[in-house]
């Protein structure tokens, strides 16, 4: 319940800081008309981490789940992102998919793409489709998104630094519990 209530205090519900009263307004109604699951992935995103290590699995919402030899696909109702780390963008940019000996490697990159089409044939509204690169301009999609649990201010940390001012689920949890203590 608590990760819930971070992620609905940073959703498009309640922040309505760069989005217009129109914007704003459509968000919430499409809110209160959907169904108990797509309410939930409204507010809590769901991520899907593609590897070569096995099947895909459902990762954490956290910064720590970018990694360079992944492919990340975000579900966010309005938007599916497919991101890829740093070293999937540079394999996929020197065409190696294309290659017969690397055909794991186009499996690889078809995966999240197929997933987040059943995903926009399954959905009304149809979600903006987005793809993108590890420190490129639309991973902000992704990031905006992440428990920025590394930043420049934390010590070391595996995985992606997100530059924020938001406060992180850690935190969060810290300050409720300290509220619950009080009272």
């Amino acid at each position: 319940y608590p990760q819930f209530m971070f992620h609905l205090r940073r959703s498009q519900f309640l922040q309505l800081f760069n989005s217009s009263p129109d914007e704003a307004a459509y968000y919430r109604y499409v809110l209160t008309r959907e169904n108990t699951t797509n309410s939930l992935v409204m507010i809590q995103p769901t991520l899907l981490s593609y590897s070569f290590d096995g099947p895909p699995q459902p990762a954490m919402l956290d910064c720590q789940s970018v990694q360079p030899n992944t492919i990340l696909l975000l579900d966010t109702f309005f938007h599916v992102v497919v991101f890829h780390g740093e070293t999937i963008a540079a394999w996929r940019e020197q065409k190696f998919h294309e290659q017969e000996d690397y055909a794991s490697f186009r499996h690889l990159l078809e995966a999240p793409q197929s997933d987040a089409q059943m995903i926009m044939d399954a959905r009304f509204p149809v979600p903006r489709y987005i793809v993108c690169d590890q420190h490129k301009s639309e991973a902000r999609f992704l990031m905006a998104k992440l428990n920025p649990s590394v930043t420049p201010n934390t010590d070391g940390g595996v995985g992606a630094q997100v530059f924020t001012d938001d406060v992180s689920l850690r935190v969060f949890m810290e300050h409720l519990m300290k509220l619950a203590v009080q009272s």
